[in-house]
């Protein structure tokens, strides 16, 4: 019995789908403006944004100068956005702009044109165009709209665009270091820390300089050796300064150790020498 009944319900349902589907397609291929608005309405107001768009976007043209063609027009970058296609939304949210500049719903489509470009950034190891554009419009944003309700999320943003490009840099700072080009690792490591004071990836920069730099001390010749060595103390005192439970301080402390003895040598054979 239950087994039949089911399969009355499968049954009922797939034909109300098939005239639900048969309905909208002879919406879209039908003539009737006002039917696909109003249709347009129900169908984004039910979370179905990729049908209210194909509406939206043949009932544009017809309400173009009229009355309704701002709300139209807002409703249609709404709906590429809520479906992600994000590029098409930050098109049509700017060309909302663009045509009704005192709309009370300006500030909203700038905001979330801008959020747009903000879903666009792609993870740190690819290419940062679409990302440093996303930080631009989002401060533009800002600028504009200094105490819009959307200002605290567009900082949040922000922030994380820019720690993606930190950890890019980083990453290419810290990949000298893989490849055993230890010169190029200080100076880029030098560099980061310089570009990013505040960057969260500090820490681990300063201890890839260092290791970098002990590799080339401790590889040094005696004419060189002594002020390298002393300079990776120097190193070393910043970075435990700065971060006194370092998640590196185990191998730093092992590696001073190695300097320390080191320097130590060096000084008993200089005074050797001078006896």
């Amino acid at each position: 019995m239950k087994t039949r009944l089911l399969c009355v319900l499968s049954i009922a349902l797939a034909g109300l789908v098939s005239t639900s589907c048969s309905d909208y397609q002879k919406l879209l291929n039908g003539d009737d403006t006002a039917e696909k608005y109003k249709q347009a309405e129900v169908y984004y107001n039910n979370g179905e944004y990729l049908k209210a768009n194909r509406l939206l976007e043949q009932i544009i043209p017809k309400y173009r100068g009229k009355p309704q063609a701002q709300r139209i027009i807002f409703f249609f970058a709404e709906s590429y956005f809520q479906t992600k296609s994000y590029l098409l939304a930050a098109y049509q949210f700017e060309n909302f702009i663009k045509s009704y500049p005192k709309s009370d719903r300006v500030q909203e489509a700038s905001f979330k044109a801008a959020k747009s470009y903000y879903y666009q950034s792609p993870r740190f190891s690819l290419d940062q165009e679409d990302t440093y554009t996303a930080i631009e419009k989002l401060q533009v944003f800002l600028n504009l709209y200094p105490n819009s309700e959307y200002a605290i999320e567009a900082n949040q943003m922000i922030a994380e665009l820019q720690e993606k490009l930190e950890q890019k840099d980083f990453e290419i700072a810290k990949q000298y270091y893989t490849i055993r080009d230890y010169k190029a690792a200080i100076k880029a490591n030098e560099n980061f820390v310089s570009s990013f004071p505040g960057t969260k990836f500090r820490e681990e920069s300063l201890y890839t300089k260092f290791i970098a730099s002990c590799e080339i001390a401790v590889n040094s010749v005696d004419s060189k050796k002594k002020e390298r060595l002393e300079e990776l103390i120097q190193q070393y005192n910043t970075i435990v300064r700065y971060y006194p439970e370092s998640l590196f301080l185990e191998d730093l402390d092992k590696r001073m150790t190695k300097v320390n003895e080191d320097l130590d040598q060096l000084n008993q054979d200089s005074s050797q020498q001078t006896k």
